[in-house]
């Protein structure tokens, strides 16, 4: 018989980092509120956790992350001056990011890793699952990974991390997973995983990508847990002592997805990622999609 475990309810996102990657921009701009076509990266993380059904969202953040806080709360002279213009679409769409979720911030006052960031969810979290998404990685709404991640958790107990094949020589850009197979082709077991390997090293070519959803009891071993690689508390390091005493917060599965993954973090991703989405929007991709063609067909002439 299927065991039935909590529903999840909160999302946590960490967003206090400094985004040294994409400076200048980011010395006064969180990283987060970059936009990717026309919505700030964040909002994107946001609603793919609200269309899970978690509308409880904690933000972790930072110092100079105050316009994230702003982005989500109302703007009460800027919707007077759209509703006094009559611009009810452009209204609708700054009403949007406040109505989306009900959502809290609690300050990382010290950057010392993901594994940290997490920690300091655990007053708002309590004992309860939770997920946590990480705002580099955004994952198209038309592929459901949250939902089928909650799924499992809810179906198995213990944690649930998202996984996704890459190329050997990547591997040491990621967390990496040790596997073994279950009755559902897209859901593995984990045995074991390690922070940005060596690819002699890597376990497999299973790579952890920015979604989780945990078991409370990541709380008591994140207390417990010494900086490991680059001096950080990673949350890698606990989960890997998840994977070797079930008894303590349950088995640890993964989730194989295959879908659509735009990478942020990376400024190269980035533009990538505003070309595909832009592109594909109803509004912006067939006049978007002529020019670039043509653009790319005048380059190819010049060389």
């Amino acid at each position: 018989m299927t065991q039935s475990h909590p529903r999840i309810s909160k999302a946590v996102i960490p967003a206090a980092g400094l985004g040294t990657r994409f400076l200048p921009a980011t010395k006064a701009t969180p990283k987060e509120m970059l936009p990717v076509v026309d919505k700030p990266a964040i909002q994107y993380v946001v609603e793919e956790a609200v269309s899970a059904g978690l509308d409880d969202v904690l933000m972790i953040t930072g110092r100079n992350k105050r316009p994230l806080e702003d982005h989500f709360d109302r703007n009460y002279e800027l919707e007077s001056a759209l509703g006094k213009k009559g611009d009810a679409e452009r209204l609708a769409k700054v009403q949007e990011s406040s109505d989306l979720a009900t959502m809290h911030y609690v300050r990382q006052g010290d950057p010392r890793g993901l594994g940290h960031a997490v920690l300091c969810a655990a007053p708002h979290v309590g004992r309860e699952p939770f997920a946590v998404l990480l705002g580099d990685d955004l994952i198209d709404p038309r592929d459901p990974l949250l939902q089928r991640m909650i799924e499992i958790q809810e179906r198995h107990g213990g944690s649930v991390i998202a996984l996704m094949e890459v190329a050997p020589e990547q591997i040491h850009l990621y967390g990496c997973a040790a596997v073994e197979a279950t009755a559902d082709g897209d859901v593995v077991r984990v045995t074991g995983l390690v922070e940005k390997p060596d690819p002699a090293d890597a376990p497999s070519g299973y790579a952890i990508i920015g979604r989780y959803v945990l078991d409370p009891h990541i709380f008591d071993i994140l207390r417990k847990t010494e900086p490991g690689r680059g001096g950080e508390i990673q949350l890698t390091d606990a989960l890997q002592q998840l994977t070797e005493d079930e008894k303590v917060g349950g088995p640890v599965h993964g989730v194989v997805f295959k879908g659509r993954r735009y990478d942020t973090g990376d400024r190269g991703d980035y533009l990538r990622a505003i070309v595909r989405l832009a592109c594909e929007r109803e509004d912006l991709g067939p006049d978007f999609r002529a020019w670039l063609r043509s653009y790319v067909a005048e380059e190819m002439q010049q060389r």
